[in-house]
């Protein structure tokens, strides 16, 4: 499912328009992206969880080369499944 097909399947189902549809998907994208900036996490219970990990500095291999480089720590976002959501997709 892409981003068109996405805001077609929330309109439908929340009896939306998709304009209204597409508002809502932006600003949610905009709030979670917000958050994590931020350091916090993102909760809704039994869906999912999305968090940011701190990634170590470390040395890697240049994969051309086989020559050791460094690689930058970083952050990444993190999701985590919820129970509800891994029970669905396992047909539970």
């Amino acid at each position: 499912m892409n981003k068109t097909e996405l805001i077609a399947a929330v309109a439908a189902a929340a009896d939306l328009t998709k304009k209204d549809a597409e508002k809502f998907l932006a600003a949610f994208e905009g709030v979670v992206t917000d958050a994590l900036v931020e350091g916090n996490k993102v909760q809704l219970v039994g869906f999912m969880t999305i968090d940011v990990v701190e990634r170590a500095e470390r040395e890697g291999r240049n994969p051309q080369t086989g020559e050791p480089m460094r690689i930058a720590a970083s952050k990444a976002p993190r999701f985590k499944v919820g129970k509800k959501l891994r029970d669905a997709v396992n047909g539970k």
